[in-house]
């Protein structure tokens, strides 16, 4: 596929809405992580956290096929999903206070934004490469030109996180319910489920937002306890 002929641009056009209507939930993720950054920290974590997740998933893509094949490769990604969300709903803001050094909070800011995409990009990247049709030139163009998208997104997400706070537990919620999806859908027990238990594909969803805001306020009261005693 030839660049600037209509069917890279059409198919160029697929790759930019599917990334648009899949980067919600990447947006809510680096909101979340970089909220707590000095604010001449925060353009950074975004800015690099959409840049370095936007480059793992072209890798990912790659081996999209062979990677949801793999048995239990879901059910660790919606294992750590759901440690991501507790940790990012239970942070404190300001977190470890000025003897963490803003340099430390932005890479694990970082960090957390591409760990955190990779797992939720698992399925996603398989409908970027079909788009693709192969084409690598096509797979970075459609990739790349996502970026401002998802990077805007989370800039418009961390102003309403400022203004209402109940965000970051609504946003952690949603990494446990895309977590229990995740695990469900796993190949090691995804035939299983629909034969015996097909009232898991709701309720792992519902029990993974249950889990997360369950274990993140548990967690909040505990570290009150510890700085008021």
């Amino acid at each position: 596929m030839e660049f600037g002929t209509p069917q890279f641009w059409f198919a160029g056009l697929e790759i930019i809405i599917i990334n648009i209507l899949l980067s919600g939930d990447n947006a809510v993720v680096i909101a979340l992580a970089c909220r707590n950054l000095p604010p001449t920290q925060r353009r950074w974590g975004i800015f690099w956290g959409a840049i370095g997740a936007i480059l793992l998933r072209i890798v990912l893509t790659f081996f999209a096929v062979s990677l949801l094949k793999l048995s239990w490769l879901k059910i660790i990604g919606g294992v750590l999903l759901v440690w991501i969300g507790i940790k990012l709903i239970a942070e404190e803001d300001g977190e470890g206070g000025s003897e963490v050094k803003a340099s430390d909070r932005l890479f694990a800011a970082v960090r957390t934004v591409i760990i955190a995409d990779v797992v939720m990009s698992i399925d996603n990247v398989l409908g970027v490469a079909a788009a693709a049709k192969g084409s690598l030139l096509l797979l970075v163009f459609g990739l790349v030109v996502s970026v401002p998208l998802v990077i805007g997104g989370a800039q418009l997400i961390m102003r309403l996180i400022e203004r209402f706070p109940i965000l970051i537990v609504a946003g952690g919620g949603l990494l446990g319910y895309v977590a229990g999806e995740l695990i469900v859908e796993d190949s090691a027990i995804v035939d299983w489920v629909h034969a015996h238990a097909a009232w898991l594909s709701w309720a792992a969803p519902t029990g993974g937002v249950v889990l997360v805001v369950g274990v993140s306020k548990w967690l909040q009261s505990r570290q009150r306890r510890h700085a008021t005693s």
